[in-house]
């Protein structure tokens, strides 16, 4: 089978990359170009995409003796995944830029562009198992399901949640048997300079972590007022965009709360550029209406109730839950999902994907809409 093993100058993609070469595969590197103006050495190890890891991962495949490629995807990231970052702060919800790489770049962009070049698959370092069922339904009478990695503080198949079945027939996911200490021991032996690479963290195009300040920078300053569920003016604010559900630090209220008790952001109004708080206990929801429904694998059928589960943060907790999918459109085809939480669960915010899963197995995600108690 031919590859593109997607390279991103870490250890992981260097060993992916090695492992589908072992398996017999024609293996292709390829590193994505994502920033418009990448920076010659990284400052930290929060960032990537820059010249240094398109240099790393070169090395790795010229010690591999595969071919290797940079794609330049920069304007498809800027557009797909921080316009839209910055788009959804700005109405007032709180995205996950890496799902939206998954599903606009890595798992559409460059496998649609390795497809019409006449590649079989993408190969990626993701922290994830495919495990294929007999299903005489499916292309070839074979299903491939997405599941968790057993590798449960790396597991990133919440991050890979967006993936429809046609694009999980062609991914791999090399790593997903192993643990992360494992991968770098590996890499070791193999003769890798990254083996001892740090990882990258947070969100890559904001390479300092600070997500206020890049908000701020993009959209602006706003101020506004920071008020309590009775409309009490306790604060100001430099722009409602810049807080999200569940958020205590920074809040810089001037009015202090008559109990003592902490205060939270409890809601948020772009367009009123109101920042409402209160306490604790009115952060717990168990309801969750969301749409933005991809079904990672078979699609479940309106009107329908499931019993799964629910994790609504990358490396969060997975909640039981009973999920009912319903059509917005009242055409009968599924387009968003109610999730009742069996217990109430804090920070729940719009924007936000929430990711069912029936026992190691993705069933699918949907974006976050509204939130509430049943």
């Amino acid at each position: 089978m031919r590859v593109v093993a997607a390279m991103s100058g870490g250890v992981d993609s260097a060993v992916a990359a090695a492992r589908m070469l072992d398996a017999g595969h024609e293996v292709v590197g390829v590193h994505l170009a994502l920033a418009q103006s990448a920076a010659t050495l990284r400052e930290s190890a929060r960032g990537c995409c820059t010249l240094e890891d398109a240099g790393d991962a070169r090395r790795v495949a010229d010690r591999l003796g595969i071919p290797f490629y940079v794609w330049d995807m920069a304007e498809r990231f800027r557009e797909d995944v921080v316009e839209d970052f910055a788009r959804e702060y700005a109405a007032g919800r709180t995205p996950n830029p890496c799902l939206r790489c998954n599903e606009k770049i890595k798992f559409a962009a460059l496998l649609d562009k390795a497809l019409a070049l006449g590649f079989d698959a993408v190969a990626t370092g993701h922290y994830a198992q495919i495990e294929e069922q007999q299903d005489a339904g499916a292309a070839g009478g074979i299903r491939r399901e997405l599941h968790r990695a057993v590798d449960e503080a790396k597991d990133q198949s919440y991050v890979l949640g967006v993936l429809d079945a046609d694009q999980l027939a062609r991914s791999f996911f090399p790593l997903g048997d192993t643990t992360k200490p494992q991968i770098r021991e590996e890499a070791r032996r193999r003769g890798f300079s990254v083996a001892k690479k740090p990882d990258s963290h947070d969100i890559c195009f904001i390479a300092d972590g600070d997500t206020r300040g890049y908000l701020a920078k993009r959209l602006g300053e706003r101020p506004g007022p920071i008020v309590d569920t009775d409309g009490e003016v306790l604060g100001e604010h430099g722009g409602a965009h810049g807080y999200t559900v569940g958020q205590r630090r920074g809040l810089g209220l001037r009015v202090p709360p008559a109990d003592g008790s902490p205060r939270y952001v409890v809601s948020t109004d772009t367009t009123t550029n109101t920042v409402v708080v209160g306490p604790e206990e009115l952060l717990g929801v168990d309801l969750i209406d969301a749409d933005h429904l991809r079904w990672c694998g078979p699609a479940q059928a309106v009107g329908v109730e499931l019993e799964l589960g629910a994790q609504i943060r990358a490396h969060g907790r997975e909640y039981p839950a009973r999920v009912s999918v319903g059509d917005e459109g009242g055409d009968g085809i599924p387009a968003r999902v109610r999730v009742r939480l069996a217990e109430r669960v804090r920070g729940v915010a719009p924007g936000q994907s929430v990711v069912l899963y029936d026992g190691t197995r993705v069933v699918g995600s949907a974006t976050i809409a509204s939130t509430g108690r049943a």
